[in-house]
């Protein structure tokens, strides 16, 4: 029962949202709200969606700093000069702007953060996107199919994770799984190419004069919040805090809360400016962060009456004998759905050692169960469950539904592609 309660709740919290029946942040709080009476579990509804709110909270304050410091930081011009170069290099052609997307969002992916890949490579292209009349949604989803890619990274999360579950070693995990990563990041490459001749063919090439790119307001129409004289302190703050975040030198929220907190001093000493700055960003901030929050009722609950539990071993127990000894690949295509109904710690702590359990039966290596886990993290940052990516559709001011019914398949054809390569070189047995 528990588990079709909980694959009911998903279908139809995705048919609302995508049908833009219910907005997503209505529908993550009324939808598992309502499940968990129909389950009988009233009277542990508000701990159950209390702990979900706790295990976000840090997440949507980092979210809501990260807001912050890169606003002003965009405000400062610290991105002006890149998108100045990126316009001397792509020309106004929509398949060169798409694909130096997806090498930007990708290179800035390497620190393995979603949050920080979406706020560099959205303020740095979302103007030039604008200025040339193409669509803020093919820009997010270069974004979020780059970072689907980059989040395997050891210290993306996904594969600490595995590592943990599993007790491996990086080189058990991540080192065999660099070839399906490349696969990854040429189909990205693959899918920019598509998106930015689709493009093209709609806009066309524009021209642009690039003596008036200094007039541009690239990331700000107000000139006079520009700090031209600071920029150099202000790259050096942000490389600091990029190299802190990777270091892990702090908590990442407290890392965003001192990086704000000295941005804003540094380039808006001024009180009156200062609260302004902050009014300016509240509007977009409140709206991402509150979304967190709302998801975390949605997986407290989720987790909380083990509906997750139960998902995973319906699923589990319905792979025939017959098909044992596919289990690796079994577990890869079944790691997108997966990671995409539930929270990477539910799935890696809770399932993946079920999987691995469950493999080492027909004689399949956990080493090679935790590689192919890894495979959906493409589709996994398309779910409603990632709160980064209320971020993105934010930011673009898109909807989330458009953004999955957009890019599902494109995310669905990264981690096919991933598997492709993996099982080529024999990364995990097919």
């Amino acid at each position: 029962m528990l588990a079709t309660l909980g694959f009911l709740m998903i279908i139809i919290f995705m048919v609302l949202i995508m049908t833009k029946r219910l907005s997503a942040m209505i529908a993550l709080i009324v939808i598992p709200a309502v499940f968990a009476l129909i389950g009988g579990f009233g009277k542990e509804m508000g701990p159950m969606a209390l702990e979900g709110i706790k295990s976000v909270a840090p997440t949507g304050i980092m979210i809501l700093f990260a807001i912050l410091f890169f606003g002003i930081m965009i405000d400062a011009g610290v991105f002006d000069p890149i998108i100045s170069t990126i316009l001397k290099v792509v020309k106004g052609d929509p398949v060169k702007i798409a694909i130096g997307t997806a090498v930007l969002a990708l290179l800035i992916s390497l620190d393995g953060d979603g949050t920080t890949t979406y706020m560099i490579t959205i303020s740095a292209m979302l103007p030039l996107y604008k200025r040339i009349g193409m669509k803020p949604l093919v820009l997010a989803g270069i974004a979020v199919s780059s970072s689907g890619v980059m989040n395997l990274l050891p210290w993306g999360g996904p594969t600490a994770r595995a590592m943990t579950a599993l007790h491996l070693e990086m080189g058990d995990i991540f080192t065999p799984v660099i070839p399906s990563m490349v696969g990854g990041v040429l189909f990205v490459l693959f899918m920019a190419y598509c998106l930015g001749r689709k493009e093209r063919k709609r806009i066309g090439v524009m021209e642009i004069d690039y003596n008036t790119l200094s007039l541009m307001a690239a990331t700000s129409e107000a000139a006079f919040l520009k700090r031209p004289k600071l920029i150099l302190v202000n790259y050096l703050l942000t490389i600091l805090l990029l190299v802190a975040l990777i270091q892990e030198m702090l908590p990442t929220t407290v890392l965003f809360m001192i990086g704000f907190a000295i941005a804003i001093t540094i380039n808006y000493p001024n009180l009156n400016e200062q609260k302004e700055r902050i009014m300016h960003y509240a509007d977009n901030a409140l709206s991402v962060v509150s979304m967190v929050f709302a998801a975390g009722i949605f997986t407290g609950i989720l987790s909380g009456t083990k509906m997750v539990d139960a998902m995973a071993t319906t699923m589990i127990s319905h792979i025939p004998d017959a098909l044992g000894s596919h289990f690796a690949m079994i577990t890869a295509i079944i790691s997108a759905p997966l990671t995409f109904f539930m929270s990477n710690d539910a799935f890696y702590y809770g399932v993946l050692p079920l999987l691995a359990k469950a493999g080492s039966v027909y004689g399949i290596d956990p080493a090679a169960i935790g590689r192919a886990s890894l495979m959906g993290m493409p589709v996994h940052l398309l779910s409603p469950l990632v709160p980064s990516t209320y971020l993105l559709v934010g930011m673009v001011g898109e909807e989330f539904g458009e953004l999955q019914r957009t890019f599902l398949k494109w995310a669905c054809g990264s981690t096919a592609a991933m598997i492709f390569v993996a099982i080529i070189l024999s990364i995990f047995p097919f």
